[in-house]
Order: structure tokens, then C-alpha cells, then sequence
């Protein structure tokens, strides 16, 4: 009976693991509601079940050395904070096809420098899945006066 009963436990012990093991992919659902206006360039929302999620602190165009890129220019300081990005979450294991939200710090805003913002944004997000859910704030200054824009993330990727 205790052999029984020894098997028993170890079937279900693999079962159990072999079961954890196929929920720990992330499974990411994009949410557009249809009762609402149509989403320019970004997800409403994003439902993540299972998964390792990763925060980035906002990132600018500071580069290795700690040298501002682009003084005066919100396309060269976006590339160089999307740069950033690439390296932290390349550190963590992840990509841009992981991120599910990016956040938006931008200098002096006026809705002019949206595209110039979604033009680099597009270039480093894949084209086969919707844009990540997205927020942008118009903010008086940044942490340094030459800083015209910084950009956060949250990633979700597979455990």
C-alpha cells in the first residue's frame, strides 16, 4: 500500500509541474473596445496572465559615458531614450515585443511632437502585434534642463 501509495504522490508531483509549467507563459490579450473611439498608435489596455514582469525606470538620452544626445532635439533625445530602453530590457531577458505599456515624460509639450515621438516609437516596436498601451504627460521640465523627453516601460515575458 505505501508503494501505491509512493507512485501515486510522484504521478501527481509530475503532473502538477508539467501542468505549472505550460501556465508560466505569458499570455498577453489586447483590449480595444469597439464601444469606444478607435485607438491611435496604442492598446486601451493589455491583460497579462502568467509571466515574469519587468519595470524600467524611465530612460533619456544620456549615453554610456553620461553625455546628453541631442541637445535641443526631441528625435535624436527619443532615439537615444529608446536605446536605453533596448539595453534594459535586453538586460532583463526581454525585448519590445514584451512591452505592454510605455510611459511618456515630455518637456514644453504641444501635440506636434506626437509624431515625432510615434515615428521612433514605430521603428523599434515589431509590426506584427498591436502597439502597447501607452500614456503621455506634458511636464514643465525634466530632471535636467537639456532633457526633453523620458520614457518608461513595463514589460511582461514568460517566466
Amino acid at each position: 500500500m505505501s508503494k501505491f501509495l509512493f507512485v501515486l504522490f510522484f504521478v501527481v508531483l509530475l503532473v502538477s509541474s508539467a501542468f505549472s509549467q505550460k501556465q508560466s507563459k505569458a499570455a498577453k490579450e489586447y483590449i480595444n473596445p469597439k464601444s469606444m473611439a478607435k485607438s491611435q498608435g496604442y492598446s486601451q489596455a493589455i491583460a497579462i496572465s502568467g509571466g515574469k514582469i519587468i519595470f524600467t525606470s524611465g530612460q533619456v538620452a544620456l549615453n554610456a559615458k553620461g553625455e546628453l544626445v541631442g541637445a535641443g532635439d526631441l528625435k535624436a533625445q527619443t532615439v537615444q531614450a529608446f536605446e536605453n530602453l533596448k539595453t534594459v530590457l535586453a538586460a532583463s531577458g526581454a525585448t519590445f515585443s514584451d512591452v505592454v505599456k510605455f510611459g511618456y515624460f515630455v518637456k514644453d509639450y504641444d501635440p506636434a511632437k506626437v509624431a515625432v515621438i510615434r515615428s521612433v516609437r514605430d521603428s523599434y516596436l515589431p509590426k506584427v502585434q498591436p502597439p502597447p498601451a501607452s500614456t503621455l504627460v506634458g511636464v514643465q521640465s525634466l530632471f535636467r534642463e537639456d532633457v526633453l523627453i523620458e520614457i518608461e516601460a513595463i514589460a511582461v515575458m514568460p517566466k
